[in-house]
């Protein structure tokens, strides 16, 4: 392996991470749009350089979503919603920065951990995985959803929201590979061409987090001597490792789940980070701190968050199966080499496997010396004026959203249409974070609900498949109690 670490091999790791960074902290630039934007690139580096650039992208775009998230209540990255529930609270009270290393610090503990479990385990938790049918996988996406009452403030408003959200999640073709007749669902007459896929994932989240923010800071006004520039980034409380003391059971368990879903393909980040996040409201002393500013809810959203990165390896080297999208697009790789990942992917290509290894270790380093030393520089974004800040930040949103999918129009039009949506769900009392946390494990829970009905023709198989789904029901009924307990404390405060 030692042959391949070459100043070639780690300077491509670290550009990789910082071009991933960059991606990551820009809304609507990901990191699956980066690693795709330098796939072409790999073909002439060879395998290993090429992999060593890859996943420096990877992890540094996995990681850098968490400034926008923080900094601006935008996630840059889908897997870092979760973030902003905590972290821009956190900003807005003045201390950014200590939010965003608490974030790097956290996002660092989820990357190593999830390596050091791939590099262990890969093999056995590979076998683990594959034993997942799709009951199993319907039962842990249905576990995820029943968190969207415990992230809200009134259980049946999470739970209507969440119930939308997953309704509109719905809109557009039944894809055949999915079980579906190919037939189109809740498209109104006209907009067949434009609703066919239904609506993209990316451009709803900036709509919803973005342009809405900006239309509540254009309702309420920006009067002279108010507004972002005046949070003083940092002062207000300055960043210890102190804080990290009694959340270690709180990072490794958010690790651990991150990883887990990562191994689980097409669950994705945000599955990750949500589920990470849920739990350590549900085991907190304080779940009441939640979202309003809670350093342990980010510390849970960054480490599951970059739990996924090694997790999401394990079905692709193992399987030959990506556990996300970005890891999708490693295959391209393998493949414009001529190198099939499988079962015999490790044993055949030891090198190429270490060399991973090596090159994720290299940069989950690079991301957390870059990012930490960097962090003034990045937290300089919230002392910009808003009347200068906001219409750089609406440019970027729809210079993203038209970009995604490489220049389609209607994705412009779909941030405007959730932007209003957002702002007129705070005055109609409804709860963006279900709604969101619906839209996105929505069609996954429809896919695997119906291909098990087709695999196994009775309905009683969810409860009777295995131990595993015994488990999940298990954790599926104290998360509903753990619901209306926290919705009963809710409500006792209120009336008090």
């Amino acid at each position: 392996m030692f042959e391949l670490v070459t100043p070639l091999f780690l300077s491509l790791i670290v550009g990789g991470t910082l071009v991933g960074i960059i991606f990551g902290a820009i809304p609507g630039m990901t990191a699956t749009m980066a690693v795709a934007i330098c796939l072409p690139i790999t073909y002439s580096l060879g395998l290993e350089n090429g992999l060593a650039l890859l996943l420096g992208l990877y992890v540094g775009g996995i990681s850098g979503g968490l400034v926008p998230a923080i900094l601006l209540g935008i996630p840059g990255t889908p897997s870092s919603i979760t973030t902003t529930f905590d972290g821009y609270p956190m900003s807005k009270k003045g201390e950014g920065e200590k939010a965003l290393r608490i974030g790097i610090c956290a996002s660092l503990v989820g990357g190593l951990i999830s390596l050091l479990i791939l590099f262990l385990f890969a093999p056995t938790l590979a076998d683990f995985a594959i034993k997942f049918s799709y009951v199993e996988k319907f039962l842990i996406i249905f576990f995820a959803l029943t968190v969207m009452a415990a992230l809200s403030s009134d259980m049946l408003i999470g739970i209507f929201s969440g119930i939308l959200g997953i309704f509109v999640s719905l809109i557009g073709t039944y894809d055949i590979s999915k079980g579906g007749n190919g037939e189109l669902r809740l498209v109104p007459e006209g907009t067949e061409y434009w609703l066919e896929g239904g609506f993209s994932l990316l451009p709803v989240l900036i709509g919803l987090f973005g342009l809405a923010a900006i239309l509540e800071q254009a309702e309420i006004g920006m009067p002279k001597g108010h507004g972002i520039k005046d949070i003083k980034v940092g002062k207000k409380s300055t960043f210890s490792i102190g804080i990290f003391k009694g959340q270690l059971i709180n990072l490794l368990r958010s690790s651990g789940i991150g990883t887990f879903v990562g191994i689980l393909p097409g669950v994705g980040g945000s599955a990750a980070s949500i589920l990470a996040y849920s739990n350590a409201k549900t085991f907190s002393r304080n779940p009441e701190r939640f979202g309003e500013g809670e350093p342990a809810g980010i510390m849970a959203s960054e480490a599951g968050n970059n739990g996924l990165t090694g997790g999401a390896l394990v079905p692709l080297l193992s399987l030959g199966i990506p556990g996300d999208s970005t890891t999708a697009l490693l295959i391209g790789a393998f493949t414009l080499q001529g190198i099939q990942v499988g079962p015999l992917f490790i044993g055949n290509n030891p090198d190429t496997w270490n060399a991973m290894i090596f090159a994720m270790l290299v940069a989950n380093l690079a991301m957390f010396a870059m990012m930490y030393v960097a962090i003034r520089y990045f937290a300089l974004v919230v002392t910009i004026p808003k009347h200068i800040l906001f219409p750089v930040i609406l440019m970027m949103c729809v210079i993203g959203a038209y970009t995604i999918n490489y220049g389609i129009m209607f994705d412009v039009w779909t941030l405007l249409i959730f932007g209003l949506f957002g702002w007129l769900a705070t005055k109609l009392r409804l709860e963006v974070a279900p709604f969101i946390i619906g839209f996105i494990l929505g069609p996954s829970a429809e896919v695997y609900f119906v291909k098990s009905l087709e695999s196994f023709g009775d309905v009683t198989i969810f409860f009777t498949k295995s131990w595993i789904a015994v488990v999940l029901w298990v954790l599926i009924a104290a998360s509903i109690a753990g619901s209306i307990i926290l919705s009963k404390k809710h409500g006792e405060a209120t009336d008090t």
